[in-house]
């Protein structure tokens, strides 16, 4: 609130430069600089969580690459332990007969005897052999079923989790129905969507009293839920930025009104600062088309997007 003023001062002073002071114009002047400064390194660190989230995404999406992966060879496994099965029955049998053979002809041939015998001895050491390859191929497969059955039952307990946390903010943000406001769950996280008509003032960055108290209630679910890592997304239409003061353009006005989602929730003590990050989209994610008036209304919006953390599961399949 102090900058907002003061940058209003600053803009009035600068509009009436002849009627004061050197010595004022130029304190004025240094503060327009340094809220400038301060516009350029929001940029920056918008830039870089970007990157973050974009960095998250492509890990979850390995993750689940590498589990199909274990489940594929763990099927390849279950074919081999067939097909050894198979093979063993085969040699059994084969065994069998020989040793028959062997009894049969032990009395009018001493030669064909020790040649039943030599071959009865090699079946064994195969027989043996495939045993052998046998035992160890089920033991394998019983040690990658347990670690896929574990994975499948981390993963759906992170399903599960995420379920609930939907509904309990369902729950908690109901008297904002139809207000703007929505809860989803898609692709393993959850989002909530509050349109700007909800929280901000045209070109303004600053929370109204009815979305403060709806970005309250969030907060007040997530102190409750210290495992999950919270991205909230600005976003705005495709009209440019018409205001004036630091705010240079929809990037910058996005950044801004994300930063102030992040500092309501911060209020919360309950909240783990290191699981918030404050993005600005700016016009580049829409929801819908902006040649309407509905369109754009969908379009501006803030996204607070929940994400479970996966570094449990991550770990579990680097050690496979």
């Amino acid at each position: 609130m102090i900058k907002k003023v003061s940058l209003g001062l600053l803009v009035v002073s600068l509009s009436f430069t002849s009627c004061v002071s050197k010595k004022v114009y130029n304190e004025l002047e240094n503060k327009f600089a340094n809220l400038k400064k301060e516009n350029r390194k929001l940029s920056d660190e918008n830039s870089d969580l970007s990157k973050n989230k974009n960095q998250l995404d492509l890990e979850t999406t390995d993750l689940k690459s590498q589990l199909a992966k274990l489940k594929a060879e763990r099927d390849k496994l279950q074919a081999d332990v067939a097909a050894t099965k198979n093979n063993l029955g085969k040699l059994q049998s084969s065994y069998d007969d020989l040793d028959k053979n062997s009894s049969e002809y032990s009395k009018t041939s001493s030669e064909k005897n020790r040649e039943l015998l030599a071959q009865l001895e090699a079946k064994e050491k195969a027989l043996a052999a495939e045993q052998q390859r046998l035992t160890k191929l089920q033991n394998d497969l019983k040690e990658r079923s347990a670690r896929v059955d574990e994975l499948e039952g981390m993963i759906a307990a992170k399903e599960a989790s995420m379920k609930k946390l939907k509904e309990t903010l369902s729950k908690a943000l109901n008297s904002f129905e139809g207000k703007g406001l929505t809860v989803e769950q898609k692709n393993g996280k959850v989002y909530v969507s509050m349109e700007n008509k909800l929280l901000f003032g045209s070109g303004s960055w600053t929370v109204g009293t009815e979305g403060k108290r709806a970005v309250v209630e969030v907060g007040k679910v997530l102190a409750n839920n210290p495992d999950i890592s919270v991205l909230i997304e600005g976003h705005t239409d495709n009209d440019k930025y018409a205001g004036t003061g630091p705010i240079a353009d929809n990037w910058d006005l996005s950044t801004k009104r994300a930063t102030a989602i992040v500092a309501i929730l911060s209020e919360n003590k309950g909240i783990d600062r290191k699981n918030l990050t404050a993005a600005g989209r700016s016009e580049y994610s829409p929801l819908a088309t902006n040649d309407n008036p509905e369109g754009k209304a969908k379009n501006r919006r803030i996204e607070i997007i929940l994400t479970p953390k996966l570094d449990e599961i991550s770990k579990m399949l680097n050690d496979l």
